[in-house]
């Protein structure tokens, strides 16, 4: 518990309070477990105090001197430490939701576990900061320096970027990356890439680097190019679907090519489609009561059986989205329920059934399998 006279002293007022700490220059404060709720802190000396499991509620906080303080399980929620000294400050399991930090130097600062949920760190400096397993669900790290940061298995869901820095950071097993909100580019470079290993397409889109940079990191990290590229072939009725495949693929490594996302204004349609049936090494058809019936899937699906004749191996990756290929009786639908096995995405909408199917087709990708045809004629 807090010591009393120590105590008693901080509730006189900040002029007392900082006048007793100039006195007493060498004194630790043990302000442990103190409840401090809506407490004006503005200015005070709290350098070295030992503030564990303090409850500071809205405590405003505001330029005060918390360097080296111990803040170990203490209770921040909505605090305002706003131009607060943090630096070397320990806030681990430290709850800071909603607490205000612009400006704020936490530069190596241990924010092992912390709880920084909605925490408002824009400008803050974590150069070198320990921030591993720290939950940052929805905070604001626009303009914020992690320079040298270790944010190991960390959570950034739905944190917000902005010219955030992220030089030789470490971004290992941090969770949530591919749901942040980038409000503008950010600051990555080669030190983060390869500390932090395969990291999700959309982040590394959100940060502003170049798709043809991204197509390169596999070598820069010295890892093979796991998977052929593919060409989604889909009917526009199942646009919603085509556009989750595609995200999941890509940030899987596997580079893929849809329409309409990826057609450039000013291309001929059908000839930009069927150069790209052409040029990529497989098509995934996505087959549905409307896809069935689209002249250009057909077409599609006609240059790619053609190639799995020239180049005897599998071109043609069918899954389907209800039972309407089941039930076709002639033409090229037919030949597909008869010759493949056709992935299962009926329940694509329940995720648990949508990840089982989806890391099948990921296996499926991955065989490099002969084709299902001979010498013989595609279409029979």
């Amino acid at each position: 518990m807090a010591d009393g006279q120590h105590l008693a002293i901080l509730k006189q007022g900040r002029a007392a309070w900082n006048q007793w700490r100039t006195q007493n220059p060498k004194a630790q404060p043990d302000l442990t477990w103190a409840d401090l709720t809506c407490a004006n802190l503005l200015r005070a000396n709290l350098a070295v105090a030992d503030l564990t499991g303090a409850k500071l509620t809205r405590a405003d906080v505001t330029g005060a001197n918390l360097h080296r303080a111990n803040l170990t399980v203490a209770d921040l929620t909505g605090a305002d430490l706003t131009r607060a000294d943090l630096t070397e400050v320990n806030f681990a399991v430290a709850d800071l939701t909603e607490a205000k930090l612009p400006m704020a130097d936490l530069s190596l600062g241990k924010l092992r576990s912390a709880n920084l949920t909605g925490a408002n760190l824009r400008g803050a400096k974590l150069i070198r900061a320990d921030v591993t397993g720290a939950n940052l669900h929805r905070a604001n790290l626009n303009v914020a320096d992690l320079t040298g940061a270790d944010l190991t298995r960390a959570d950034l869901a739905k944190a917000i970027l902005s010219e955030t820095v992220l030089v030789d950071t470490n971004l290992a097993g941090t969770a949530g990356l591919e749901s942040c909100r980038h409000w503008g580019p950010s600051t990555i470079d080669h030190r983060t890439l390869l500390k932090s290993g395969r990291l999700p397409l959309a982040f590394l889109r959100g940060c502003g680097l170049p798709d043809l940079l991204i197509e390169y990191l596999p070598s820069l990290l010295n890892e093979p190019i796991q998977f052929y590229p593919c060409f989604i072939s889909h009917s526009s009725a199942d646009q919603g679907f085509a556009e989750r495949l595609h995200a999941d693929l890509q940030n899987k490594g596997v580079r893929c090519w849809y329409a309409p996302e990826d057609m450039k204004i000013g291309d001929k349609i059908r000839d930009r489609i069927d150069e790209s049936v052409r040029i990529f090494d497989k098509l995934l058809l996505i087959l549905s009561k409307h896809s069935i019936t689209s002249q250009w899937v057909e077409q599609e699906v006609e240059t790619a059986l053609r190639k799995e004749r020239e180049q005897k191996r599998t071109v043609l990756f069918p899954i389907r989205l209800d039972d309407a290929i089941m039930k076709s009786e002639g033409g090229w639908p037919a030949l597909i329920r008869n010759t493949r096995h056709i992935g299962d995405f009926r329940e694509w909408e329940i995720h648990a059934k949508y990840q089982e199917a989806f890391d099948r087709l990921l296996r499926d990708l991955k065989r490099d399998e002969p084709s299902p045809y001979g010498d013989g004629d595609v279409l029979g």
